[in-house]
């Protein structure tokens, strides 16, 4: 009897046992009120993708995606200090790749960069948990592409192209050309040429073709007269000069003829005068 009488008095009571049934029923409720986990739809390029998040003393009012700079825009509201930020990033949604490799993202709370670590990563999906000081409004995430690498639609650059000037024709100014003077060039006087033929040749020669030849029909020291070669008339002045020569040679020589002549005479004379002294 004393032995069971011990165990009942080391069993709780029921009292006890409903006290701690109403406090765990309490923790849980307080505990769901500052810990849960949502799920925002963030539309890109007109597809809507599922974010999935758990905040910690941290309620999120909307996040959006500014498709310039390839970042999240997360509108919070921190409770605690400090608090917590897990959010689950879809890779055909969002995330930050560079030359085929994972990168990490940057994250920053109202301009400043936070703790933050990535606590899961897949083939699928990446997980930030990220500590928020208390009163914390505004988290960017920044990665580096919308959407998967073949899903993302590229915007084209539209290309302005300059407008051509239109430069106005340029009328060209009249040039007034000097008038050239008239050069009037003499004209050359052609001294008139005597056409008519020779008919009449010297002696000794006939005329062919216009042209007086020697003529060959008689033998030399003769010429043709009245169809018949005659002797060549000699005249007196192509004779007188032969004569007068012969006659002046002849002169000289007589002349040194009677000089020695007298010479050897005088020798003679001057030698016999000298031999009879």
């Amino acid at each position: 009897m004393s032995a069971q009488s011990d165990r009942l008095g080391r069993m709780p009571s029921l009292g006890s046992l409903a006290k701690i049934s109403v406090g765990l029923i309490l923790v849980a409720i307080v505990s769901s009120a500052f810990v849960y986990a949502e799920t925002s739809t963030v539309v890109v390029n007109g597809i809507s993708y599922d974010v999935d998040y758990t905040g910690t003393e941290v309620t999120v009012s909307s996040i959006t995606a500014d498709a310039d700079f390839v970042s999240l825009i997360i509108e919070v509201d921190v409770t605690g200090s400090p608090g917590t930020l897990d959010i689950t990033l879809d890779r055909n949604f969002f995330d930050s790749v560079y030359q085929g490799e994972d990168d990490d993202f940057i994250v920053l709370v109202d301009g400043d960069e936070p703790e933050y670590s990535e606590t899961n990563t897949s083939d699928q999906s990446r997980t930030l948990s990220i500590s928020l000081p208390f009163g914390t409004e505004e988290i960017e995430i920044i990665g580096s592409q919308f959407g998967s690498s073949e899903d993302t639609p590229v915007e084209e650059e539209e290309v302005t192209q300059p407008e051509e000037e239109v430069t106005p024709p340029v009328e060209e100014e009249e040039v007034i050309q000097p008038e050239e003077e008239e050069v009037t060039i003499p004209t050359p006087i052609e001294k008139p040429v005597d056409e008519k033929p020779k008919t009449e040749c010297g002696p000794g020669t006939i005329l062919k073709d216009g042209v007086c030849i020697l003529d060959e029909r008689c033998g030399p020291g003769t010429v043709l007269e009245d169809g018949e070669c005659v002797v060549e008339p000699v005249t007196e002045s192509e004779v007188a000069p032969q004569g007068l020569g012969k006659q002046l040679v002849i002169g000289v020589v007589a002349g040194f003829i009677i000089a020695g002549i007298v010479g050897l005479v005088l020798a003679i004379m001057s030698k016999a005068s000298k031999s009879s002294k």
